[in-house]
């Protein structure tokens, strides 16, 4: 199955729309940096994500220092940035 990436158009829309994430360096995912009151509420935020993630087959690239959170998302089958990507971000953005 070949997962379309978004067009520059699409992509644009996208930013707008998830105006707390930003485009990576690269062009290819989407990154936000998250900070929480603790280690445990981040863990927590982490593993919901996590669940998620396995239900729905598609996981982020991320980083957890302490308090801190680093997501990307981006689907390696489709070369860059899909509609799998703004769905997560979206479920994210739900969780913040």
């Amino acid at each position: 199955m070949t997962i379309p990436r978004l067009t520059d158009a699409e992509r644009a829309v996208v930013l707008d729309e998830l105006a707390d994430w930003a485009l990576s360096g690269d062009g290819l995912a989407i990154e936000i940096d998250l900070e929480f009151d603790d280690f445990n509420e981040a863990f927590g935020f982490m593993a919901r994500v996590a669940l998620h993630a396995e239900k729905v087959d598609h996981h982020p690239e991320w980083s957890n220092v302490y308090n801190k959170v680093h997501v990307r998302l981006t689907t390696h089958d489709a070369g860059g940035l899909s509609a799998r990507d703004v769905k997560m971000a979206r479920f994210i953005d739900g969780l913040i």
